[in-house]
């Protein structure tokens, strides 16, 4: 009987947790883990099920001829490579719900099945022109399909400087989710990335072969010793920049 008392005990055993409403927590952390995967799953299909209504009206031929963002070749892996020349992406002038757009369209008709990986450029990048800001790169990220985050393999980044370095490896632990800021893996210069892609597999644009070759003379500059009156070691800014392109037509309005 008292055996019998016991497991009715332990079977209605349950937790409450209370949470303010006007703090703004997510309650997923405390679900049920069965519960919490299941509904992240089912979000993940929705969002990707909807995905060509998503993108269904946007014309993005502007950004294609900007070549910033391409799926081409793969490394000794074998998984395809989607390329970004951050020097190409126009930052100032892209909001943040676009790039999103865009981002999924290139997945959703590009992607084919199977692990990819992705080599990030970001050779001669200055935060205002060509960075879009850590926390709408986790946005996008965050807002893709478990599958598609699951897939993603490693992504090269190439001449990332001092201050990314330092910036990924402070701040990047807290902007970025731990499965995306563990796959990041460094290439100093073209010729380690040699070791990981075969030479001609991806198209080099030349203003990264140039940097490449200032670099191979001044190898200091990578550590921030030497002068670097170009601004070649811009670090990615890590502030939001939703509302950037229309915070700059106000303060010109306001000029004139």
């Amino acid at each position: 009987m008292a055996n019998s008392m016991n497991s009715t005990s332990n079977e209605d055993e349950f937790s409450v947790f209370v949470l303010a409403s006007d703090l703004g927590v997510d309650a997923r952390p405390f679900l049920n883990p069965n519960n919490q995967n299941q509904s992240s799953i089912d979000n993940d299909d929705d969002i990707w099920q909807d995905c060509p209504s998503y993108f269904a009206d946007e014309d993005f031929s502007d950004l294609e001829t900007r070549d910033f963002f391409r799926l081409q070749g793969s490394d000794k892996s074998g998984y395809p490579i989607f390329r970004i020349v951050g020097k190409y992406f126009p930052a100032s002038i892209i909001s943040a719900e676009r790039l999103k757009k865009y981002v999924f369209y290139k997945i959703y008709t590009q992607l084919p099945e199977g692990p990819f990986s992705i080599l990030y450029m970001h050779t001669t990048v200055q935060k205002d022109e060509n960075s879009p800001g850590m926390t709408i790169l986790r946005w996008i990220y965050e807002d893709l399909p478990a599958d598609i985050k699951d897939r993603l393999q490693v992504i090269y980044f190439l001449h990332p400087g001092l201050r990314s370095r330092l910036a990924f490896a402070t701040l990047g632990r807290f902007f970025l989710s731990a499965n995306l800021y563990w796959k990041i893996k460094y290439v100093s210069r073209l010729q380690y990335l040699w070791d990981d892609v075969k030479k001609g597999e991806v198209e080099i644009p030349e203003f990264v072969k140039n940097h490449d070759n200032i670099l191979e003379n001044r190898p200091l500059t990578d550590y921030g010793i030497e002068p670097d009156p170009l601004h070649l070691t811009e670090i990615p800014s890590t502030t939001n920049s939703f509302g950037r392109y229309t915070e700059r037509w106000a303060s010109r309005e306001f000029m004139s």
